[in-house]
C-alpha cells in the first residue's frame, strides 16, 4: 500500500511500517541517558586518572628534592672514620702538652673539614651535658655519679653527626647513672 492510495478518512488506513513517534522519542531518551551516564563515567575516570598523576608528580619532585638533600649522606659516612682519627690525633697532641706546627696543621685540616661539612648541612651532635637521646646518641657505658641527674651526657667517646635532620651515626656517650 502506498501512501498514494491511504484514505485519511478511512480509519482502517494505517501505515504500520514506521513505528509511532512515540517509541523513537522513548528509545532517544533511553539512548541519551545512557550516553550521559557513560560521559559522567568517563569524566570520574578522568578527574581520578588527572588527580594520580599531579600525586604522583609531586611525590616524584618530594623525591629528587630529598635525592638532592641528602646525596652527600654516604660520603660523609664513608669519612667519618679519617674525622675520628684526625680527632685522636689532636687530642692525643693535646694531652701530650705538644703544640708544634704538626698539632697546628692538624688542628687547621680539622677545622677546614668541619667547616665543608657545615657548608654542606653536615653537623656534629653537641651531646655532653646533655640528656641522654636514643635518636641520637648511644649508650656504651654507664658512669655512676651524684653530681649529674640520670641518663646526662657525661662523656663522648665517638663523635656522632647529622645531615640536615637525619642521623648519619649516633654520638657514642658514656651517660651518668645513680650513685650507689
Amino acid at each position: 500500500m502506498t501512501n498514494e492510495n491511504i484514505d485519511p478518512d478511512n480509519e482502517f488506513n494505517h501505515d504500520y511500517s514506521e513505528p509511532p513517534i512515540i517509541s523513537e522519542v522513548e528509545t532517544l531518551k533511553e539512548q541519551l541517558l545512557e550516553s550521559e551516564k557513560k560521559k559522567d563515567e568517563y569524566l570520574t575516570l578522568v578527574k581520578s586518572t588527572r588527580a594520580d598523576f599531579e600525586n604522583y608528580q609531586k611525590r616524584i619532585l618530594r623525591d629528587q628534592a630529598n635525592e638532592k638533600r641528602f646525596a652527600h649522606f654516604q660520603f660523609a659516612a664513608d669519612i667519618l672514620p679519617a674525622m675520628d682519627n684526625l680527632d685522636r690525633a689532636l687530642q692525643a697532641s693535646k694531652q701530650s702538652g705538644a703544640n708544634d706546627p704538626m698539632v697546628q696543621g692538624v688542628s687547621m685540616v680539622l677545622a677546614q673539614v668541619l667547616d665543608v661539612f657545615k657548608r654542606h648541612g653536615i653537623q656534629r651532635i653537641q651531646a655532653e651535658g646533655t640528656l641522654f637521646n636514643p635518636n641520637l646518641h648511644q649508650a656504651v657505658m654507664q658512669v655512676p655519679s651524684k653530681d649529674l641527674p640520670v641518663s646526662t651526657v657525661v662523656q663522648v667517646l665517638e663523635n656522632g653527626y647529622t645531615l640536615h635532620d637525619r642521623v648519619i651515626r649516633p654520638a657514642s656517650v658514656s651517660v651518668s647513672s645513680q650513685a650507689d
